[in-house]
């Protein structure tokens, strides 16, 4: 027996595949592009493990994925592979729109091919588990409810919408050729292996740098964080028990404005590394422009998949976040790595001199 995971090097994908091969010795089969979020290194501890099969291509390779799934014939397909930051995709959507559009499509082509050529039970059994996000539903107001899954669709940013397109063609796959799938919408991951551009890495690695914290406008946009370990379990288990051509919500239960993620970020370093010159590390805070069409909030009501599956969060956003910067702090020379020239330069164009 056998998965394929898609994006399985970058952030959610890699902590995904770790978890599994710690519980399971099913074969992975890990399709990654290894675009500038995606990295091996998070996978080192593989290496060797004959359990594990990396390869590096593109799921809008429509041949090169028939290949892998006619040679390794999984029984799932798990598909993390995104472009997913909001700000690049105010820079440069068109690599939004290739990858998790045109890539989506392909994808679901050459599984509806290889799953219809299935027989008896290996054809029943087959599911392909899209991974998406709640900023598919756009905004929230402060009293407005969490997301459901039935919430209308309304993304705000080129990344949000391609998702939702992507969404809606998973969708369609099922109503119109039958495919088995199931979808998964998260709120905001954090943990181990987060790129450091994403806010508590980036909070975390400028900290420890003598940067300065750059924080988007008042710093009151309102997020649902969900510790990436947890999202991984959470992926287990519908695609154990969820019911196919549903969408289940996954979220942590952590709505949380960015200011006091970050002002939380900066309490646990003064505790764990503190500054040389003695003073706390919120002094680095900093306020920039506002991104244009930032969402002021989102939150997401997991209660469809803790009533139907039984899945909670085991971690409370306290343990979480105290792991997540204990992680960065143990682990530096990952950090040093993926902290490349072009990330660093991406950074400042982006920030200015923030």
């Amino acid at each position: 027996m056998s998965i394929l995971v898609t994006g399985g090097a970058g952030f959610i994908g890699s902590n995904f595949v770790l978890d599994w091969l710690a519980q399971s010795d099913e074969l992975v089969i890990n399709l990654d592009k290894l675009t500038y979020a995606g990295n091996l290194e998070n996978l080192q501890s593989l290496d060797c493990d004959h359990r594990h099969v990396f390869v590096q291509g593109d799921i809008g390779d429509s041949e090169l994925a028939a290949n892998l799934l006619a040679k390794h014939q999984p029984r799932a397909v798990i598909n993390f592979a995104a472009e997913s930051h909001v700000d690049r995709s105010i820079h440069g959507p068109e690599d939004f729109i290739q990858t998790n559009i045109v890539g989506t499509f392909r994808l679901l082509e050459a599984v509806r091919a290889y799953w219809g050529d299935l027989q008896g039970e290996a054809k029943q059994a087959f599911r392909f588990l899209h991974v998406s996000t709640d900023e598919v539903y756009g905004s929230l107001g402060k009293e407005d409810p969490a997301f459901t899954e039935t919430y209308r669709y309304e993304p705000n940013s080129p990344y949000s919408a391609s998702k939702a397109a992507s969404d809606h063609l998973v969708r369609a796959y099922h109503h119109t050729y039958g495919l088995p799938v199931l979808t998964t919408n998260c709120s905001n991951n954090y943990g181990p292996y987060h790129f450091p551009e994403k806010l508590i890495p980036l909070m975390i690695v400028n900290a420890l740098a003598g940067k300065p914290l750059p924080v988007y406008g008042d710093g009151q946009q309102i997020r649902d964080w969900l510790y990436v370990k947890d999202h991984c379990s959470a992926i287990r288990r519908v695609l154990d028990a969820g019911r196919v051509g549903e969408v289940y919500n996954v979220g942590g239960w952590n709505e949380k404005p960015n200011l006091e993620i970050v002002h939380t970020v900066c309490a646990l370093l003064d505790e764990l590394s503190p500054r040389v010159d003695g003073k706390p590390y919120k002094e680095q805070i900093t306020y920039v422009a506002d991104r244009p069409g930032h969402d002021r909030r989102y939150a997401i009501d997991a209660r469809k998949l803790e009533s139907e599956l039984a899945w909670k969060p085991a971690e409370t956003f306290e343990t979480g976040i105290r792991r997540t910067v204990q992680w960065y702090l143990e682990n530096q020379a990952w950090v040093k790595n993926v902290t490349s020239g072009a990330y660093k330069q991406w950074v400042g164009k982006h920030y200015g001199d923030a």
